[in-house]
C-alpha cells in the first residue's frame, strides 16, 4: 500500500457485536458533504440520506461519518439544537487523521480540493496540518516523528 492508500476497513455499521465509533457532523448540504469526504480521502458513500430526513453516511479507513442537516430539539435531545458552526475560527472539537506520509497525503489530497489552513509544520513529536471542510470543521493530518510512539 503506497503512503496515502486509505484501507478500507471490513466494520460493519451496525456492528453485530461490540461496538463502533462513528462521528457525527451537522451539514448544510448532505450531498456536498459526502462528495468532499468521498473525493479527497477516499471515502466509500454507505448511503446518502432521504427525503424524510434520514442521515448520509460515510466510511474512510476506520471510521464513519454520519452527516445531516441541522435541527431543533427532538424527543431524544430535547433541549439541543445542532447546526452548522457559525464561525469557523472557534472551535470545540476536531477530527484527527495520522498517516504514515503528511507530504504525499497535502500534496494527493490538495489536488483532490482539500483546503489546508496551512502546509504541514513540526509541531512537538509530530508534523501537522489541518483541513477545513465545507462547512468550516476542520480536520487535523498529522504524522509522528521516528522514535515517538504513543502506548
Amino acid at each position: 500500500m503506497n503512503p496515502v492508500q486509505v484501507e478500507q476497513a471490513s466494520y460493519q455499521m451496525p456492528p453485530q457485536d461490540g461496538i463502533t465509533v462513528a462521528h457525527f457532523l451537522t451539514v448544510a448540504d448532505i450531498e456536498r458533504s459526502l462528495r468532499f469526504y468521498e473525493t479527497v480521502f477516499g471515502g466509500r458513500i454507505l448511503s446518502r440520506g432521504d427525503s424524510s430526513g434520514a442521515p448520509g453516511y460515510i466510511q474512510f479507513a476506520n471510521t464513519w461519518l454520519i452527516v445531516n442537516v441541522g435541527g431543533g430539539p427532538t424527543p431524544d435531545k430535547p433541549s439541543v439544537t445542532l447546526s452548522v458552526p457559525t464561525d469557523p475560527d472557534a472551535v470545540s472539537s476536531f477530527m484527527n487523521i495520522r498517516v504514515a506520509d503528511i507530504q504525499a497525503c497535502y500534496d494527493l489530497w490538495r489536488r483532490r480540493g482539500a483546503d489546508f489552513i496551512t502546509e504541514p509544520k513540526d509541531k512537538y513529536g509530530e508534523t501537522r496540518c489541518y483541513i477545513r471542510d465545507p462547512d468550516g470543521y476542520i480536520i487535523e493530518v498529522g504524522q509522528s516523528k521516528p522514535g515517538v510512539a504513543f502506548g
